[in-house]
């Protein structure tokens, strides 16, 4: 039987970390991990011997589901308030452990495109693929940088 490998976003979900914090205990090598491409992989065995104790075990039937969702068309200034909106309403399920989401938001200037990777559970992940879905196709003037209600002529 394999040993179960965590992501360092997983081990920082289970340990209540920030991810850079994981990878910096990676790179001063108080946690041993194995690089697969260009992720860590930390055995179950390393991350009990980082905390001195057995890994916390996921609950029978917890799903984790993993989108990523890639926007065309953003420019820089709507990319930062879409960002700050679609992180605040993750943040909504702090208090709940199986509501919390791990989110990675990236922006290229270039092209204009905007990518947004979300990690969850799957009904804190939908809450925010329908806000995103509500934002992206409303009149809002969010992504256009229009305050709502506004119309083009002024």
């Amino acid at each position: 039987m394999e040993e179960k490998m965590y992501s360092v976003e997983e081990v920082a979900g289970l340990l209540g970390l920030h991810v850079r914090t994981v990878r910096g205990y990676i790179r001063d090598g108080r946690l041993k991990a194995v690089r697969i491409g260009k992720q860590y992989r930390v055995a179950r065995a390393d991350l009990e011997a980082l905390t001195g104790r057995p890994a916390p075990a996921p609950a029978p039937g917890s799903v984790e589901v993993s989108s990523i969702v890639q926007i065309e068309g953003v420019g820089r200034d709507a990319a930062g308030r879409l960002a700050t909106l679609v992180q605040a309403g993750a943040g909504t399920g702090a208090g709940d452990p199986g509501r919390a989401l791990r989110l990675q938001v990236v922006h290229d200037e270039e092209r204009n495109r905007m990518k947004i990777v979300i990690l969850g559970g799957a009904a804190a992940t939908a809450d925010v693929l329908h806000m995103l879905d509500a934002v992206i196709s409303g009149e809002n003037g969010l992504l256009d940088g229009r305050p709502d209600g506004e119309d083009d002529d002024g």
